[in-house]
């Protein structure tokens, strides 16, 4: 699998911890080096990092959670594979880093790999509240094939579709 992917922590007092993440490091279990965001004041409030390859950042998430942060309530990390519609959010919750939920979108996941020579998909996180993107998504493809069927038992043609509200039939 070669998705790419962005990763942005944001957390507050975190120079120290996040110091040794800025350099290459080959006894990680994930390859890169984040570089630190400055605000215009020249304050270091996050730290972003670029990958090319999803095997690159396997273990990222598991180091993130086990190092010391001096405040780890202020700590999220927010992850977008090439795939993705938007960013996804893990933030501590009982000691561990978790994916948070956001309004109007899914994580939709691939079937399990058949065994362990292959690194779990991640999923792909979509929005709901948008139109989707045609060829990306299975389900958008069926609606729209279904809504051009109907407009052909209609006998519509699509520019009378978009203005008027289809309901299955």
């Amino acid at each position: 699998m070669s998705r790419d992917a962005e990763v942005i922590v944001l957390a507050r007092w975190a120079d120290e911890v996040m110091e040794p993440l800025t350099q290459d490091d080959p006894e990680r279990a994930w390859r890169g080096r984040f570089v630190p965001i400055a605000g215009h004041w020249g304050w270091e409030f996050g730290w972003a990092l670029e990958f090319d390859k999803m095997h690159a950042r396997t273990g990222l998430l598991k180091h993130l959670e086990s190092l010391p942060w001096p405040h780890p309530h202020t700590v999220q990390v927010l992850l977008r594979d090439q795939d993705d519609d938007c960013f996804g959010l893990w933030m501590f919750q009982e000691g561990r880093l978790v994916e948070f939920a956001i309004p109007h979108t899914e994580r939709i996941h691939q079937p399990a790999p058949p065994n362990e020579d292959f690194s779990p998909d991640p999923g792909r996180l979509r929005r709901t509240d948008q139109a989707a993107h045609p060829g990306r998504d299975i389900a958008a493809h069926a609606e729209v094939s279904r809504t051009l069927a109907i407009g052909r038992v209609r006998g519509c043609r699509i520019s009378q579709l978009r203005r008027e509200s289809v309901s299955p039939v």
